[in-house]
């Protein structure tokens, strides 16, 4: 059974950190990239960032870069995205997703998702 959970969400005030993770099973994290995703009240769904085969292939959507850091631990099956700096904007139901990577690719379409957690920034 594949299952992708995610935690580390909370309240936070304007200028902290949280650290969300993304523990899978179920299948053969060397081979799949995780996504983050997050939406706020009223409003769609968006690509935070995603990493591909190792902590060197990422991408991040302009508005988290230099803020945000994704990483994964192939031991733990476990990908973490490091949240500093957070704005009150930041504040969403944050989510991660699982898809099978081809080539380098760095981003790919996912096909396990998780229930998400909320993060809430204060100002």
């Amino acid at each position: 059974e594949v299952q992708v959970v995610e935690s580390g969400g909370g309240l936070v005030q304007s200028g902290g950190s949280l650290r969300l993770s993304c523990a899978t099973s179920g299948f053969t994290f060397d081979d799949y990239g995780i996504g983050w995703f997050r939406q706020a009240p009223g409003k769609e769904r968006e690509g935070v960032s995603c990493i591909g085969r190792s902590n060197n292939s990422t991408y991040y959507t302009n508005s988290v870069k230099g803020r945000f850091t994704i990483s994964r631990d192939n031991a733990k099956n476990t990908v973490y995205l490091q949240m500093n700096s957070l704005k009150p904007e930041d504040t969403a139901v944050y989510y991660c997703a699982a898809g099978q990577l081809i080539g380098a690719m760095v981003c790919v379409l996912y096909d396990y998702w998780g229930q998400g957690t909320q993060v809430t920034v204060s100002s």
